[in-house]
């Protein structure tokens, strides 16, 4: 089980993704969500795709879910064809 932690360390690479992620998550120019509301919405957004990906993954071929869908974040594993692996 992974343990609590109360700080992230930001990097200059992870703070220009919190930066990009706020303005997705921003409702307008002049909104500046917290980072715990950029985290949970990315949270939520990841684990709804692998939602998304497990109920298509056997309507579709394997390429054609990985042409589609693919994102270095999530590890997919369809059959044994295609293998993608983050980090």
């Amino acid at each position: 089980m992974a343990t609590d932690r109360t700080s992230l360390k930001l990097t200059d690479e992870r703070k220009r993704l919190f930066d990009q992620a706020t303005e997705i998550v921003a409702a307008d120019d002049h909104d500046d969500p917290p980072r715990s509301d950029v985290i949970d919405a990315a949270l939520t957004h990841l684990i709804e795709s692998k939602a998304n990906l497990n109920d298509v993954r056997n309507e579709y071929p394997p390429q054609t879910v990985k042409d589609c869908c693919n994102t270095p974040v999530i590890g997919l594993r369809y059959r044994t064809s295609i293998e993608s692996k983050w980090r």
